[in-house]
C-alpha cells in the first residue's frame, strides 16, 4: 500500500475531510469533524508506515491478538478504542480497507441524528 492508496480510500467515503491539527506531519481523516483514521506522513516517508483506526473494544483485542505486533493499542490514543496498524508487506490492503470502513463506520453510528441524516444526503 502506499500513502496515496489511503488519501484515495478515506476521501472516497461520503462527508470526510483531511487536517493536520496537531502538527504538519500528523493527517487526520474526519467524519462530520470526527477522527476516524490518522497517520504520519514522516513514517510512510521513511518506509515504516501505520495507521491508527478507531476500533470497537472487543474486535480490537481480538485484531491484536491476531496479527501480533502488526496491530497495537492506538499510538497517543485510547488503547480500548483505537489500534495502530503497521503497513508492512504481510498486512494485506483490503484488510486495512476494511479496518478503515469499520472506524468510519463506528464514528458514523454515533454522530446525532441531524448529522447522519445530512451524511445520507450528500
Amino acid at each position: 500500500m502506499f500513502i496515496t492508496d489511503l488519501q484515495d480510500y478515506c476521501e472516497s467515503k461520503k462527508g470526510v475531510t483531511s487536517h493536520f491539527p496537531f502538527d504538519n506531519d500528523t493527517l487526520v481523516y474526519k467524519v462530520m469533524n470526527k477522527m476516524f483514521c490518522l497517520t504520519s506522513l514522516e513514517k510512510w516517508e521513511n518506509g515504516a508506515p501505520s495507521v491508527n483506526l478507531k476500533c470497537d473494544p472487543e474486535t480490537a483485542i481480538e485484531l491484536r491478538a491476531e496479527y501480533g505486533e502488526t496491530v497495537t493499542g492506538g499510538y497517543h490514543m485510547h488503547k480500548k478504542h483505537w489500534n495502530t496498524i503497521c503497513i508492512n508487506r504481510d498486512m494485506q490492503d483490503d484488510a486495512v480497507f476494511k479496518w478503515i470502513d469499520h472506524s468510519y463506520d463506528l464514528i458514523v453510528a454515533k454522530l446525532p441524528k441531524k448529522d447522519r441524516d445530512l451524511l445520507k444526503n450528500l
